[in-house]
């Protein structure tokens, strides 16, 4: 996997560096003291499969790096304060790593990774669990649970027949992540669960959300896709 480092302590750069290099399945694209230039790097390069992430940065802070990005690569964050962990997971972090750093702890964090990337590469079913923030704590859902994902500014909120989620993402970047044989995506503030389609309109589609039926728009230049997806799953 193709990584960089992004973190302004000079000595922990160097100690990740070391730690990169022993890894066989990393390779380091390079080190950044500025998150604003890190950034320019992802959104040129487009094949930066994991950053390594410091969360106190000058300019640009790491959760404010993540936000700005439209599809984020894996991340890792690394980090002398605690008490970012909820919050760094409510942003579908990888991993949150408190400093001094282990080689140990590194390998493990990477381990998760790369386990993580492989599910992502052979397109998975929605067996797949997640932990999402609710309140203090993290709760595991299945993706297939998942009914229906609303847009709200630079929110989202995942519903389910029990619960609803909300979490600090956009769109275009939960969308990345999740596996298309499971979700399609049929307006610019909703993606679907396709399992759950009851009925499809002209301008709309209804799902089955528990025992009622949820009424979604079908935007135009999403329902040729839509339309598409679901003669491919007839054939």
């Amino acid at each position: 996997m193709n990584c960089i480092i992004v973190d302004d302590d000079q000595m922990s750069c160097k100690i990740l560096e070391g730690y990169v290099a022993k890894s066989s399945s990393l390779n380091l694209i390079g080190t950044f003291s500025d998150s604003v230039e890190a950034r320019n790097i992802i959104t040129k390069r487009r094949d930066i499969d994991l950053v390594i992430l410091d969360i106190q940065m000058p300019e640009m802070d790491g959760f404010d790096f993540i936000n700005s990005l439209d599809y984020p690569p894996n991340i890792i964050i690394v980090t002398a304060t605690e008490g970012y962990a909820l919050k760094a997971f409510d942003f579908n972090v990888v991993d949150y790593l408190l400093k001094p750093i282990t080689y140990g702890r590194f390998c493990k964090a990477i381990d998760k990774t790369i386990r993580y990337y492989s599910r992502k590469e052979i397109s998975p079913t929605g067996d797949e669990e997640i932990f999402i923030k609710k309140g203090p704590s993290l709760v595991k859902l299945k993706l297939k649970d998942i009914i229906y994902i609303e847009a709200l500014e630079n929110y989202v909120t995942l519903t389910t027949n029990e619960d609803r989620f909300t979490i600090h993402f956009t769109m275009k970047a939960i969308e990345s992540q999740l596996p298309s044989g499971v979700f399609i995506r049929v307006h610019r503030s909703f993606i679907i669960n396709k399992s759950m389609i009851q009925a499809i309109k002209e301008n709309s589609l209804d799902l089955i959300v528990g025992d009622t039926i949820k009424s979604i728009p079908v935007g135009k230049s999403f329902r040729e896709s839509l339309l598409d997806d679901i003669n491919v799953m007839a054939r």
